[in-house]
């Protein structure tokens, strides 16, 4: 069994897909979704291309999937704009999409199938469960990759951080246009202003009143305290 000194990563540029309620479709609705999914993601330009090159792996998950791309940081983000442009004609299939760039490596799973396992792909897809359909969500880091580019600066909004799993705060920029995307701020950012104010009761605060008496003694010097 190989330490962990062993395992060797490679950054993979992460694109994590899913179907909004995919669990409360009927079951001829999952897989006509599924398959209708699957055929726009694969023609699309960048995953043909990547493909091609050999330089991209594929997880399917049971209401997505995930798209690990060994190209650039940009692969991911242009495939998901061309997933969404295709996604108009199909308004009842309701996608959202995160992504990330992160290590992954290939592994041999009990099933003795190759998968892919590391950060990249656990990240991304919190990346895309913070979302909501229509979303394309990205992390930081990836946003930091892209901003440096006039394209893409203008489509990164940026949203302020979300918590996950394990008190994991990630922090994560909307990317969207007027064609594609959606503005709408994620659910899962969205605060709850309405507040209740408790009023919590004091103890009244004690006081001492001093009352003025009159001196009935024969002594005149105690006037004083009269």
């Amino acid at each position: 069994m190989p330490s962990e000194a062993d395992v060797k990563f490679e950054i993979g540029h992460v694109l994590f897909i899913d179907i909004v309620g995919y669990s409360k479709l009927l079951i001829h609705e999952q897989l006509e979704y599924l398959e209708k999914l699957r055929e726009i993601v694969r023609a699309t330009e960048t995953f043909r291309a990547a493909q091609r090159e050999g330089k991209l792996e594929r997880l399917p998950t049971g209401d997505g999937g995930a798209l690990v791309f060994h190209t650039s940081p940009e692969a991911p983000v242009e495939c998901a704009m061309e997933i969404a442009r295709e996604l108009k004609k199909h308004p009842e299939l309701r996608v959202r999409m995160g992504v990330h760039s992160g290590p992954v490596k290939e592994v041999t799973d009990l099933s003795e199938q190759g998968n892919i396992a590391g950060a990249g792909i656990n990240i991304a897809q919190r990346v895309m469960d913070c979302g909501d359909a229509g979303h394309i969500l990205v992390s930081k880091r990836v946003a930091d990759d892209l901003e440096h580019y006039a394209q893409w600066r203008p489509l990164l909004h940026d949203l302020g951080t979300c918590e996950v799993k394990h008190g994991v705060s990630l922090a994560l920029f909307n990317l969207y246009s007027d064609e594609i995307g959606n503005p709408e701020q994620p659910k899962k950012f969205q605060t709850d202003e309405r507040k209740i104010d408790v009023v919590t009761p004091t103890a009244p605060q004690k006081s001492i009143a001093v009352l003025p008496f009159e001196n009935l003694s024969e002594d005149k010097a105690n006037v004083y305290f009269a």
